[in-house]
């Protein structure tokens, strides 16, 4: 299972997982065995792969975390902390840029973090892994310093570790900072140190989202997206442009939909793109293209502009945010209601990208339970489904699609 980022969006994979859990066959307690999150993502995986009990009962319980969210559980939303952060931003510039005490950040999350200490007990990664409940859970961050994307995972001992062009994979014990750093939106949030580098959010310069789960022995991989630019009923179509120049929410939200969207979307084409080439190579002939091996998938992804929900949110949040929104145009009139849609974590937001997320995976309930079904179930209906190939299995594997 891969989760992509997207801050207050990822509501949206709750939907999905709480229509999985119900479509997963009783037979299979522990249907993914590899869990990847990025940011947002890296959250609901962790308390997926940190949950002593089945699939079913980790779906609930996130279900109730998310219902339960509010902005001040994430980040304070209060005057004090709002100025009191925009003036240590502008006293660092006589300071080269650089904060004194702490990494510089428009909005304080320190209670994320008590949150994330409370409801996700890393102890448990390990339990998971030896009593075969889990494969390996990765979590996404990037480092400051070397600027690439590096995937923190903890598996099983035959996992070795990767590098690749601006990204690489490290065992390690997942603890709450890697968690922490992963969900670091840049600018909004403060990088996490980690070791003697600092690290951001996972989503920054993850040139290959789908590549961690695909080093760590997947040959099928559920995704969830947070975009709905990917479906072909959403192309062409051009939304009515503000007469005003780019507000900064706008500029804002296009840099993070470059971060958490661009990247999946484009290493899903490229995913598709390999399986169409390996359909045309006969199969014989299919060894000598190794490492490339056909990868089935399934995405959701919304079928609603989370945007334009967004846009009609906005007034549920406190004062200080209304007035921080507007100002910068993070509004439907401003342009950037796209910014608005990764921090707005109220109940009424919240709530309805839940619900669209469960209806767009029941959509696709019968694609679904096909999918989930015992991989032994699947041996004979393989080769028809995923376009006349036989899928290696993945200690065959020696590279995967993205990084060829």
């Amino acid at each position: 299972m891969v989760l992509s980022g997207g801050g207050a969006r990822a509501a949206y994979q709750v939907g999905v997982l709480k229509a999985l859990a119900e479509l997963a066959p009783d037979s299979e307690p522990h249907p993914f065995k590899i869990i990847c999150g990025t940011s947002a993502g890296a959250v609901n995986a962790l308390v997926l792969a940190t949950h002593p009990g089945t699939f079913k009962e980790a779906v609930a319980r996130l279900y109730d975390l998310w219902m339960g969210l509010t902005v001040d559980q994430i980040y304070r939303s209060n005057w004090t902390s709002l100025l009191g952060n925009m003036l240590t931003i502008t006293g660092s510039l006589f300071n080269y840029g650089v904060a004194r005490n702490k990494p510089l950040a428009l909005l304080d999350n320190g209670p994320l973090h008590d949150l994330v200490s409370e409801v996700v007990p890393f102890g448990n990664i390990q339990r998971n892994i030896d009593a075969g409940r889990l494969r390996a859970v990765s979590v996404n961050a990037m480092s400051y310093s070397e600027g690439q994307s590096v995937s923190f995972f903890q598996g099983r001992e035959e996992l070795k570790e990767w590098r690749r062009f601006r990204r690489c994979g490290e065992r390690t014990q997942l603890k709450i900072e890697h968690l922490m750093a992963s969900a670091a939106i840049p600018t909004l949030f403060p990088s996490v140190k980690i070791g003697d580098e600092y690290f951001g959010d996972g989503a920054v310069r993850q040139l290959a989202p789908i590549s961690p789960a695909l080093h760590l022995g997947a040959s099928r991989v559920f995704v969830v997206g947070v975009s709905d630019n990917r479906s072909p009923v959403h192309w062409g179509k051009r939304r009515k442009a503000p007469k005003h120049s780019p507000s900064i929410a706008q500029i804002g939200g296009h840099l993070f939909n470059a971060a958490f969207i661009d990247s999946l979307e484009g290493d899903l084409e490229h995913l598709d793109r390999v399986n169409l080439l390996l359909k045309s190579v006969e199969d014989e002939s299919l060894s000598d293209l190794a490492p490339l091996r056909a990868v089935e998938s399934a995405v959701i992804e919304p079928s609603q502009s989370l945007d334009r929900i967004a846009g009609r949110k906005v007034r549920y949040l406190p004062p200080a945010l209304r007035w921080l929104f507007r100002s910068t145009g993070a509004t439907t009139s401003g342009g950037g209601a796209s910014a608005a849609s990764y921090l707005l974590f109220e109940k009424p937001y919240l709530g309805e990208l839940i619900e669209l997320g469960y209806q767009d995976a029941m959509w696709e309930q019968d694609t679904l339970r096909e999918f989930l079904r015992p991989r032994n179930q699947l041996v004979e209906t393989q080769e028809k489904r995923l376009f006349g190939l036989r899928v290696k299995p993945a200690t065959e594997a020696s590279d995967d699609n993205s990084s060829t």
